[in-house]
């Protein structure tokens, strides 16, 4: 769950909406699936300029996934 916990931390600092935000972990032979669920006023912070805070936050997981020695994949609900 230490995934869940550091991907909880980076969005909590980038929304305004910190109550709404609802993240769900799942796991099975391919990693583990975060599945991130944000209020639709900061929908914008997570997908902003083209897609690149969304694709680097997804780097960072990677990177921690690594540490960790598990895949992890990032889903965004909208």
């Amino acid at each position: 769950m230490k995934e869940v916990e550091f991907l909880q931390f980076i969005i909590e600092n980038l929304v305004d909406n910190k109550t709404d935000v609802v993240i769900e972990r799942t796991e099975d032979e391919l990693g583990v699936l975060l599945t991130l669920k944000v209020n639709k006023d900061d929908m914008w912070v997570i997908i902003w300029k083209g897609w690149n805070t969304i694709n680097s936050i997804r780097s960072l997981l990677r990177l921690f996934g690594m540490k960790i020695n598990k895949r992890i994949n990032l889903k965004v609900l909208d």
